[in-house]
């Protein structure tokens, strides 16, 4: 009711006080996201009378005293009170008139077509027969303006790892590449490790990878099982790893919640670790750079390296294959760029207000490669294609924070459908 008023959505011409007087809506205020009245500053003409104030909408009119509005000074400024069931009359405590009240004729069809796109099968998108048609302009703006809203997200969480880190860039850099080892199915165990281990203890013992990987690996609780292995590497990074948390007063966070059913070997969080320790080797040299990368191959450089010794021949404890010696095929160094290096170009511009760092970020996006997984996938099969992560990363924004949770009515093209189809 909120949206369709917001909007102006109702059947024009119909709008009568529920005493009879005839209603025109000059201005339908402005939506309070707070506590009060749910429009501010509205226009309303009943009757040739103008008048200005708040506007306050109920499904039923008596929550308004199911609300305790009838008792609360901040609605004693409504001049407006919409309702879908006129069930009771309202007054205004201060002087105990009656407050005008209307019933929102709003079109039965708009309420079908809401119904039928928000009620979808949930694995399909809730527009996706009528999305084809939908004039391409409109699409291809809000693709923009959700790849902005996209990077902006992920460079706020930057900055709140920074800020969090007591303005050190690099454990936030650290802190972000460690949540994009995790690719989503183990990001959240990812970056409560590297909150429980910050990197400036990782970067006092660079020299000895066995102590690196036993921190990383200790604090992950995957050594917690090892106790009987016979290695002679795993039982050196057991003895470090206890060593050092003896020394620093380490504690493993519980109930990581390690995902690993379904799950390729080269994306077990295992090899992950390993590369994260890596990383460590130079110093973690890729923590500072990828504030000031210039090109795409810059970027991707950061990214790349080679696992040695244990590591280099495993995916976990368990196996003794051959993998590749690459930790990160050329598709996943993209997905670091795009989660790792992009968003902190970005956040940085955002900190030092440098408007070309946060362009080449876009720059950046729009030169690599569409992401290719199950939600591009899903808008290609009805005619959106990505040419770009730019757009690829548009597109998972709009299904995950949309289409997922059903928000057509916050959505450019599902309002568009919507108010489209309302009858005049």
């Amino acid at each position: 009711m909120q949206y369709v008023w917001q909007h102006r959505l109702w059947v024009s011409g119909r709008m009568r006080t529920t005493d009879g007087r005839r209603v025109s809506v000059v201005d339908p205020g402005l939506l309070n996201t707070g506590s009060g009245p749910d429009f501010f500053n509205a226009k309303i003409n009943i009757d040739g009378h103008m008048w200005a104030g708040d506007v306050e909408i109920h499904v039923r009119a008596s929550d308004w005293h199911r609300h305790g509005h009838d008792s609360d000074p901040a609605y004693g400024s409504v001049v407006l009170h919409v309702v879908g069931d006129d069930d009771c009359v309202v007054r205004r405590h201060t002087d105990g008139e009656p407050i005008p009240q209307i019933v929102m004729p709003c079109s039965p069809d708009f309420r079908r077509r809401y119904d039928s796109m928000v009620n979808n099968v949930y694995g399909e998108l809730p527009c996706a027969r009528e999305l084809p048609s939908l004039p391409s302009v409109y699409i291809s703006d809000w693709i923009n303006a959700l790849a902005h809203e996209r990077l902006y997200v992920k460079s706020d969480r930057v900055l709140s790892y920074v800020e969090d880190s007591g303005g050190d860039w690099r454990n936030a850099a650290y802190i972000t590449l460690a949540r994009a080892l995790g690719f989503k199915t183990n990001s959240e165990p990812f970056e409560r490790l590297a909150r429980a281990l910050p990197l400036r203890r990782m970067l006092k013992h660079r020299d000895s990878p066995v102590t690196v990987e036993g921190m990383l690996f200790g604090m992950a609780g995957f050594l917690d099982g090892q106790t009987s292995n016979p290695d002679h590497y795993v039982r050196r990074m057991i003895e470090e790893y206890r060593f050092m948390s003896a020394k620093f007063g380490m504690t493993a966070p519980g109930n990581m919640g390690w995902k690993m059913a379904r799950m390729r070997p080269q994306n077990f969080p295992h090899r992950r670790l390993a590369y994260l320790a890596a990383m460590m080797f130079d110093g973690f040299s890729a923590g500072s750079k990828a504030v000031n990368v210039e090109t795409i191959e810059e970027a991707r450089s950061l990214f790349r390296k080679d696992l040695t010794g244990y590591w280099s021949r495993r995916y976990n404890f368990e196996s003794e294959k051959a993998p590749d010696v690459h930790a990160m095929s050329e598709s996943m160094i993209d997905s670091l760029v795009i989660n790792v290096a992009v968003p902190l170009l970005h956040a940085y511009g955002v900190a030092r207000d440098d408007d070309r760092r946060r362009e080449r970020a876009v720059e950046m996006l729009q030169s690599i490669k569409a992401e290719n997984n199950v939600y591009t996938r899903m808008f290609d099969r009805i005619g959106i294609n990505c040419g770009d992560a730019y757009t690829s990363q548009a597109l998972i924004q709009l299904r995950t924070c949309y289409c997922d949770s059903r928000k057509c009515l916050y959505c450019r093209i599902g309002h568009r459908l919507l108010a489209a189809k309302v009858a005049p």
